[in-house]
């Protein structure tokens, strides 16, 4: 490198470090992950923090120098990474991010790891699994799951149509557009038709979940440039994990399965919900490394209890 690129560098990482508070819930943001990704979207080839960690950095001329510096500042003044990148990184495909829907975070990957193992197990069944994603954002899971397991034919659904556009575009350049169909609606709403009603192998969510009052001390970088629609779960942040767990049942089919994501401190009040309903059965943990229950999964019943 340089030497006047590695004044840029050493200078940037130590602004970084002393103006950026790191989030727990985006780890693999780090002071230099952060600051290769603007680096390189600051020379016009922009990348995730986890896909820039440990590339070597390009020169910089004046025009991307001067792009850099305002991408800190902006950085530095609270705008996600992933907002100034448009790249956020989700069980291996590198997809666009932005204002639209929620920022996929490393959490989440915990329900598509269990989603993904359902639809391995169901493979011996099904040849063709539906899966129907809802809250499905950008699309990351829907995205995930079309792309870890090939034979599923996947759907996903969100209630803000700028979500879905957003989701689209990430299927076309992943190249899975074929096979992962977005639709803008309420919940299971968009799916409310004979070819979905009582058919579905595997109905995925990750549902808003942080309860209203905790929205209003959230940190201003979630808070203030993320959509609301995307995290405020109501007074008791399980508004629509309770709608989900009511209204899956008339969508999924006997023996198939429902699978999403909970927030810190729900997974045992949520397990007695969804055990109580009386159309589910075998309801399974399914933990962060502290040991936090953050997804469940259940079957479905082939008789109500």
């Amino acid at each position: 490198m340089r030497a006047d690129d590695l004044a840029v560098r050493s200078d940037a990482l130590a602004r970084l470090e002393a103006g950026v508070a790191r989030l727990p819930d985006k780890p693999e943001e780090t002071v230099e992950s952060t600051l290769a990704a603007l680096w390189h979207a600051a020379c016009g080839a922009p990348l995730s923090a986890a896909a820039a960690a440990g590339r070597e950095l390009p020169p910089l001329d004046a025009a991307a120098r001067t792009r850099l510096e305002a991408l800190l500042a902006r950085r530095i003044a609270g705008e996600p990474l992933a907002h100034l990148t448009g790249r956020q990184r989700f069980m291996g495909l590198e997809l666009e991010s932005g204002g639209e829907a929620l920022i996929p975070r490393r959490e989440t990957e915990i329900l598509g790891r269990a989603a993904i193992a359902t639809l391995e197990a169901l493979s011996a069944q099904v040849d063709t699994p539906i899966v129907i994603d809802v809250c499905t954002g950008s699309g990351n899971v829907a995205l995930a799951l079309a792309h870890h397991a090939p034979r599923a034919r996947v759907w996903g659904a969100d209630l803000s149509e700028a979500a879905v556009g957003l989701a689209r575009r990430n299927a076309a350049a992943l190249g899975l557009s074929g096979r992962v169909e977005f639709r803008a609606g309420d919940l299971l709403a968009p799916f409310d038709e004979e070819a979905f009603v009582g058919r579905a192998d595997l109905v995925t969510c990750n549902p808003p979940y942080i309860s209203t009052a905790k929205v209003g001390v959230m940190a201003p970088e979630i808070a203030d440039h993320e959509p609301r629609l995307a995290f405020d779960g109501g007074p008791l942040g399980i508004r629509i994990l309770n709608r989900l767990v009511q209204e899956a049942p008339r969508f999924v089919r006997p023996g198939g399965w429902l699978a999403f994501e909970v927030g810190l401190g729900q997974g045992r009040g949520v397990r007695k919900r969804v055990e109580g309903h009386g159309a589910w059965e075998d309801v399974r943990e399914f933990p962060d490394e502290s040991g936090e229950v953050r997804a469940l999964a259940a079957r479905r019943r082939a008789t109500p209890a």
